[in-house]
């Protein structure tokens, strides 16, 4: 009897680099490949009524299948598509097809984990297993030196631990043919984002690149960043950009979905250092993949208490509130701070923003306005394009206070943030068109036009852009 497999593609979009695909090869004779969109995901709500995808990252993934597919293809094999539940299609294919097993990577949160316990619980019952493996992370957790239990509560010990003495393993080469299943069963529509509610859209002229997704695209933006443009020698000094595509390396949509793994990242990181030379640059993208593996390290260690208010702390503010009117000016970009209006219309207008936005916006939503920091998560989950749910929700943890950070009361002054990061005001411009006229001494505090200086500069407060939520006198 020919045994057959069943992979089971879920944030490891990809071919390089996936331990999944090898052991499914090393053990069946025939694979079948599946992806599902989850209806309860790609059509649910978050707990406080947001999208749980929104248009952009719906169209990202989609993009990802189609490259996937494309490249399962030129290898003789087939990707299976379907949009339902994945324990229950999985489920109804293997018994059909009377394979011995489900390969997937092993996905620690909470949604993740109630659906690959419900698929195993219902394979046991005819007589088949789920298969786990790994593929997230930059390194195996048999090669760290602590149990997950242990991971040090502060990312400086973590860090120090961790780059000291643990070997990051090559990455896996891609296979060069994978066979395809002589089981009869359709292919399946790619769906549109229309079939999830969302709108069709074109990028915004404004966007800071057009992300499209597929791992054919995460290798060649990975090709660009680091061999082609040479961008990543000065990553150091313009990683805090804001404007354009090439002052980061955005990557993390591509680290997010699993189109790129970032063992390949950083061994392309090694050969470049190698080649062209090593400097705080090039360490500082090997830092943000550290970053990422803690998180996820994080995650595993304190499971849903990463998405509760108390966080790891258990400390919950009595300041924060659940006020939807204000919460929705700062969603919006309708706050009167520009500096925070521009970052946050950027994000709903394509899907991403800058590192140096996000903590701004996240201190101004929990430390200015006293809201809720949930809902800040939830909305940023929502929105963006390159979401992983241990990276988004631990850095909202940073923020809020309730997470595994020393310094407490971390917090942004707006005005000293957007006065260094944008001191012209071209990036409040670029989105606040409406403050097109005013002069770079007052873009940052709209707030303190007179009447005179308002019918000057041709923006009425409260008319043309919002009344400042918060005075920025504050920050002076």
């Amino acid at each position: 009897m020919t045994r057959r497999a069943i992979i089971w593609f879920r944030n490891d979009l990809r071919l390089h680099d996936n331990q999944v695909l090898r052991e499914a090869l090393r053990n069946a004779e025939e694979i079948i490949p599946v992806y599902i969109f989850d209806e309860r995901i790609f059509k649910g709500e978050t707990t406080f009524g947001f999208p749980k995808i929104g248009k952009f990252r719906t169209q990202f993934i989609i993009e990802c299948i189609e490259d996937l597919r494309k490249n399962l293809a030129a290898r003789g094999s087939r990707l299976i598509v379907r949009v339902g539940k994945p324990e229950e299609i999985l489920y109804d294919i293997a018994k059909q097809a009377q394979t011995s097993w489900v390969f997937c990577n092993r996905e620690r949160t909470n949604e993740e984990v109630l659906v690959q316990d419900a698929l195993e619980k219902k394979l046991w019952q005819i007589g088949q297993e789920i298969r786990y493996e790994r593929g997230k992370m930059l390194y195996y957790t048999a090669d760290l030196p602590f149990p997950i239990s242990q991971t040090p509560e502060i990312f400086t010990n973590f860090r120090k631990e961790v780059e000291r003495i643990t070997p990051v393993r090559e990455p896996l080469v891609t296979p060069e043919k994978i066979p395809s299943s002589t089981f009869n069963i359709q292919d399946g529509i790619i769906p549109t984002i229309q079939d999830f509610g969302h709108e069709a859209f074109e990028t915004d002229a404004r966007a800071a690149m057009k992300l499209k997704g597929g791992e054919t695209e995460g290798l060649a933006r990975l090709k660009y960043y680091l061999w082609d443009s040479n961008l990543i020698k000065t990553y150091e000094e313009t990683r805090n950009g804001l404007i354009g595509g090439d002052y980061s390396s955005k990557l993390s949509a591509y680290l997010a979905s699993g189109c790129l793994s970032p063992k390949r990242i950083y061994h392309e990181l090694k050969k470049y250092e190698r080649e062209r030379g090593e400097n705080k640059s090039t360490y500082w993208l090997f830092f943000e993949l550290l970053w990422r593996d803690y998180f996820r390290l994080v995650g595993k260690k304190y499971g849903s208490a990463i998405f509760q208010l108390g966080g790891l702390s258990g400390k919950i503010e009595k300041s924060w509130r659940v006020d939807e009117n204000i919460f929705s000016l700062w969603a919006e970009g309708n706050t009167g701070i520009p500096f925070i209006d521009a970052n946050m219309r950027e994000l709903n207008a394509t899907g991403f923003m800058s590192n140096r936005g996000r903590q701004n916006t996240a201190s101004f939503l929990v430390k200015d306005l006293k809201i809720n920091w949930i809902m800040g998560a939830e909305w940023f989950e929502s929105q963006l394009i390159d979401y992983d749910p241990c990276s988004n929700y631990c850095n909202w943890l940073y923020i809020a206070g309730v997470g595994s950070d020393p310094r407490e009361n971390r917090y942004f002054n707006i005005l000293t943030q957007a006065q260094r990061y944008d001191p012209t005001g071209e990036y409040i411009k670029l989105w606040l068109p409406e403050l097109a006229k005013v002069p770079v001494e007052k873009i940052h505090r709209p707030d303190v036009l007179s009447f005179e200086e308002q019918t000057r500069f041709q923006v009425k407060l409260g008319a043309q852009y919002p009344k400042a939520a918060i005075q920025t006198a504050k920050w002076v």
